[in-house]
């Protein structure tokens, strides 16, 4: 298969199969044999097409006889492909984006609607990229909704359930910056490992395989790579430990709960295990993390991670927090209650401040999802709690920006427990202030 080929049949399988866009194409390009180039293509195909899909529907509807929804399925996507390199692809050619579009279109069984796909394709191009004035939205202009919701939604391929949230928070001119942000491709932080190198070993090393590399000022130990790395294990020090991938947001996390060498920390739901592997580098190896998770195939991850990184004082532990609510003392091998000096619970969350790194997440995602996950962080809280020792320090963290899942988490937990306060304000980190994924970070202090 040729890229667009890939492109469309991974498109099928998460329309058909409802299956995750990362995991299909993982699937996919392991058993492909393009060259890095047309992978890159494939992916970007997939992700902007799987971002784009209500903007994208949106301009099926200015130019085809039925609408996006009432057209044969592959017609649909094959449409999507086409439209998507057209208005957001400046590399490719106008020519070759109807081309390729219209033989993917013969290619499926469907040779009597190439004229349809050819003369959609042609229309858009007319009326959006010819002229000096090249605008991909131009024809949206006389039918969007005058609702400013929807039509923000419709230009920037988001529900509007989630523009309104936005909206209420931020204001028009903000949330349409935020959107615009969760669209574009996802940087690629990387975290020095201090037990083995340094950022400017790490920086001169990517550096002579023509990897420009950064510091991050904020975010001690960060670094972000300036163009796509392609295979991040051929990279220089990933196989020595020198360094792991994670975005500069999430090492904000443990910058903030700042264990100690010598400590007892427990990490509550630590797989794939970047913030658990980071404490142990902060506290130089020399203590013990409890690293829990109630999925053990992702505790492998971690465990390799560990060996990659050269780290020995990580206990992975499968396990199911919730199965402990009820119990008076946590069952062998887990330490007692009380008895950690700190304690971090990245809570399992819908994932609203990382929109741009999962493509289809904006569209798993509902209110009532949401709510139901407000509910499981909060049970997961007062099991975590339970663990510290008085006067220590409980890390509270997600990955959204709802604040059903953040702040009315907290707030319900301290309302709830006196004994406990939280330690100043919270961090949270929007991606359009400060390039960056979108995290909530709280600190807790058990009083008594």
């Amino acid at each position: 298969m040729n890229a667009r080929q890939l492109a469309l049949l991974a498109l099928q399988k998460i329309e058909r199969q409802n299956a995750y866009a990362d995991l299909v194409l993982e699937h996919l390009l392991a058993h492909s044999r393009l060259i890095p180039a047309d992978r890159h293509l494939v992916s970007e195909l997939v992700y902007g097409v799987t971002r784009r899909r209500r903007t994208l529907d949106a301009l099926i509807d200015c130019f085809a006889r039925r609408s996006a929804h009432q057209q044969p399925p592959d017609l649909r996507l094959i449409l999507h492909l086409g439209l998507y390199q057209l208005a957001f692809l400046d590399h490719i050619p106008p020519s070759a984006a109807i081309h390729t579009s219209v033989e993917l279109a013969r290619q499926v069984g469907l040779g009597s609607l190439t004229g349809v796909v050819n003369g959609i394709l042609r229309a858009y191009q007319r009326q959006a990229l010819d002229g000096a004035e090249k605008d991909p939205l131009k024809p949206l202009q006389d039918t969007l909704p005058t609702d400013p919701i929807q039509a923000l939604g419709i230009r920037h391929s988001f529900p509007d359930w989630l523009v309104r949230l936005w909206w209420e928070r931020l204001g028009p001119a903000e949330t349409e910056q935020l959107c615009a942000w969760f669209n574009r491709a996802p940087h690629l932080d990387l975290r020095v490992n201090p037990l083995r190198a340094d950022v400017n070993k790490v920086i001169q090393a990517l550096a002579e395989v023509g990897i420009p590399a950064s510091p991050i000022p904020e975010v001690p130990g960060a670094l972000r790579l300036g163009r796509p790395a392609g295979d991040i294990r051929a990279l220089p020090g990933f196989a020595q430990g020198w360094w792991s991938v994670q975005d500069a947001s999430a090492q904000q996390v443990v910058h903030w709960l700042d264990p100690q060498p010598g400590e007892r920390v427990i990490d509550c739901c630590a797989a794939p295990g970047g913030k658990t592997t980071h404490m142990a580098e902060q506290m130089q190896d020399r203590g013990e993390i409890w690293a829990l998770d109630r999925h053990p195939h992702r505790l492998r991850r971690l465990e390799e991670n560990v060996q990659r990184l050269g780290l020995r004082s990580i206990r992975p532990l499968a396990i199911d927090l919730l199965s402990l609510s009820a119990a008076a003392e946590p069952p062998a091998p887990l330490p007692p209650w009380q008895s950690a000096d700190r304690v971090l619970l990245d809570a399992p969350c819908s994932g609203l401040g990382t929109l741009h790194r999962h493509a289809d997440a904006r569209w798993r995602q509902t209110p009532d999802q949401v709510q139901e996950l407000a509910h499981l962080q909060g049970r997961l809280l007062q099991v975590a709690a339970r663990w510290l020792k008085p006067g220590r320090l409980l890390v509270y963290a997600t990955c959204t920006l709802h604040p059903a899942e953040n702040e009315a988490v907290i707030q319900s937990f301290l309302n709830r427990h006196p004994h406990w306060a939280a330690e100043g304000d919270p961090l949270l980190i929007w991606p359009h202030h400060q390039d960056r994924d979108g995290f909530f970070i709280q600190r807790l202090r058990r009083c008594d």
